[in-house]
């Protein structure tokens, strides 16, 4: 019994060591005010997003929640703005597996809304299936939905500098691989939906870097983030033999959305990083990309075919 309980207190104050000193990653520890900055986040209802618009609103933001649902989001900016005491936290609605919604927020927004300081493209998905627009939910969501936004919204950031672009991406992004002949892979079950979701954050990831390439001299920056291992709502979409194997390792292991939201809140903030836009941050710190998320030729590739997919060009 004894010996069970030495045991046992081994690997509890072993999993606090690690869990605090190596998983729950680093804070930003910067107290820049954003009074009479406005900030958009999109997905902000829940985990990421809310974390996100909770620490901007503390900071005297005027924060937009850009969201799919408005019987999550509405319940998500009362409790934003009783816990930072600013009642500038607002709801537009936006479904970023539509691209007529994405075109319809957009409107709506530079209809209302004078400025635009921040814009964090947080929200996203794993689930499968297709968008209205007839593209994998991975890709059209995560990536083109995110890229059409913030296009659409350019000319805004650019007339309010210095201003910002955060791209959530994620460490999956290795796993990432681009075929041009078939970018909309369509799939069913975990590795299928593991495939695509790995390569909409690798675009995510050359997205930051092409749009910084395409900024410079704007005084727009951009900057792709990996938050971490994060424990949210988004493992409600796994199925439930998957749940059974990921939710108890994901409660004990992975982040906190407020943890989690960290190195995005830094890329928000931070003075002095605007040298490294296009570059790829976690744990509140530039890291080095494997070569093929640092590609600026497949970049602007990418690019100029979500250009076609967006609707967004000319000719």
């Amino acid at each position: 019994m004894v010996t069970w309980m030495v045991a046992s207190a081994i690997v509890i104050a072993l999993y606090i060591l690690i869990y605090y000193n190596i998983l729950k990653g680093v804070p930003c520890r910067s107290d820049t005010s954003l009074k009479g900055k406005t900030a958009i986040v999109t997905g902000a209802n829940t985990g990421l997003g809310k974390a996100t618009a909770l620490d901007l609103a503390r900071r005297g933001a005027r924060v937009i929640l850009a969201c799919r649902s408005k019987e999550r989001a509405e319940p998500a900016v009362f409790d934003i703005r009783k816990k930072s005491g600013n009642n500038q936290v607002i709801f537009m609605h936006l479904d970023l597996a539509s691209l007529k919604s994405v075109r319809a927020f957009a409107e709506t927004f530079l209809q209302s809304e004078p400025q635009l300081h921040l814009l964090i493209n947080n929200a996203g998905t794993g689930s499968i299936g297709l968008t209205a627009d007839g593209f994998n939910m991975a890709w059209g969501v995560n990536h083109l939905g995110h890229f059409l936004l913030t296009n659409l919204l350019l000319n805004r950031l650019k007339q309010c500098t210095p201003s910002r672009i955060i791209i959530i991406s994620s460490l999956t992004y290795c796993m990432g691989k681009i075929d041009f002949s078939n970018l909309n892979t369509p799939g069913e079950g975990f590795v299928s939906g593991l495939r695509n979701y790995s390569f909409s954050k690798l675009c995510s990831t050359l997205f930051a870097r092409e749009l910084a390439n395409r900024l410079e001299g704007t005084n727009v920056t951009s900057y792709a983030v990996h938050p971490g291992f994060v424990f949210t709502e988004a493992f409600r979409e796994l199925g439930l033999l998957i749940k059974l194997v990921f939710v108890p390792i994901g409660f004990l292991f992975f982040r906190t959305p407020t943890d989690g939201a960290q190195t995005a809140i830094y890329c928000a903030v931070q003075e002095g990083i605007e040298k490294f836009s296009g570059r790829y941050f976690a744990d509140c710190e530039v890291q080095k990309v494997f070569p093929h998320a640092r590609d600026d030729a497949v970049a602007r590739k990418v690019w100029e075919i979500s250009e076609r997919m967006a609707g967004l060009c000319s000719h």
